[in-house]
């Protein structure tokens, strides 16, 4: 599942732009790679991520796996729901399972990301 509205990157993570804010969590490429979820390390809310770069860890029962931020801002929310049900990033990662927002730095940085056809097409 490729949801047309939002933009990726190549290390798995989706942004998603809602009233100037960024909304940002990992797809379900990278989810259902990884297994069943069992711990999400999210940065402070006021941290500021930069474009690429990571901002927290993702566990699961297989693997620990780095988060990169698709967008360069200011982190305004975590979701907090996260730290007692991180099984949520695997039930809903485009919904629950979202894991911050950032008040973007640089909105054109959405430029540098995959469209859905190109997320598709890197992950065959």
């Amino acid at each position: 599942m490729v949801p047309e509205e939002l933009r990726y990157s190549k290390e798995h993570e989706w942004v998603r732009l809602e009233g100037g804010e960024a909304v940002i969590g990992i797809t379900d490429h990278a989810q259902s790679e990884l297994g069943d979820v069992v711990f999400v390390e999210l940065p402070a809310v006021g941290t500021e991520v930069k474009q690429f770069e990571t901002f927290g860890v993702v566990e699961s029962v297989k693997a620990a796996s780095d988060l990169y931020s698709p967008i360069s801002g200011t982190v305004v929310a975590v979701n907090d729901a996260l730290t007692d049900q991180p099984e949520l990033v695997n039930s809903g990662p485009y919904e629950a399972g979202w894991m911050i927002r950032v008040k973007p730095a640089h909105p054109a940085e959405l430029n540098n990301l995959l469209d859905a056809a190109g997320y598709r097409a890197l992950i065959g």
